[in-house]
């Protein structure tokens, strides 16, 4: 059983078995209230299930809700001794479109940045392992270049996570033995907040 968490977008919970069948989800498509519902929907999912992984969206995404997702799965694992399996976030939405379209040509995956910028992932079918071939790494662009940086290529624009996607994609990570990111999340850009410098002194 791999229980996956992200909130690269909205909040994203889900549940499946080894062969990838969906035992339960649960999500929000507010992208700013992670916070306040991750907990009630790990409620909603979790039950006795003997979960053996837990996968954590990376990213692309903005830098407080992404941490909230990721300190959630991580903190998940710890309580429960479990492994955390980091996945990009992109490869999660790459999986449900290849799984329910098949396109047949390269494609992107474009997520909103906010600021009037775009995320943009490119993929390319399925690897050998069933996973969401990524042709070119993620890049975040003003929104009115997308199409420039796209050069033609068949855009997707997602905004929501299929959370049983990302599972699907840590399990066959898993599976692999493959890593398919850092520990380090793809943050948008950095927060906005910064630490003050040194008070200045007064003669």
């Amino acid at each position: 059983m791999i229980l996956a968490v992200d909130t690269s977008l909205g909040t994203a919970v889900a549940l499946i078995e080894a062969d990838g069948a969906v035992q339960a989800r649960a999500e929000s498509p507010n992208a700013l209230g992670h916070a306040e519902v991750i907990g009630t929907l790990l409620e909603q999912v979790v039950g006795a299930d003997a979960i053996t992984h837990v996968v954590a969206g990376m990213g692309p995404g903005p830098f407080t809700g992404l941490r909230i997702g990721i300190a959630t799965a991580r903190a998940f694992a710890v309580g429960r001794g479990l492994p955390v399996v980091a996945v990009p976030s992109h490869f999660g939405a790459a999986l449900a479109i290849i799984q329910n379209e098949a396109p047949e040509t390269r494609f992107a995956i474009v997520t909103d940045a906010r600021r009037r910028e775009v995320a943009i992932s490119i993929f390319d079918g399925l690897d050998a392992d069933g996973i969401p071939n990524l042709v070119e790494r993620t890049v975040l662009v003003p929104r009115s270049e997308s199409e420039e940086k796209l050069a033609g290529i068949h855009a997707i624009e997602v905004a929501t996570l299929d959370g049983a996607a990302l599972a699907r994609v840590g399990a066959r990570a898993v599976a692999a033995g493959r890593q398919l990111a850092d520990a380090e999340p793809l943050y948008l850009r950095q927060p906005d907040v910064t630490v003050p410098g040194a008070p200045k002194r007064v003669s």
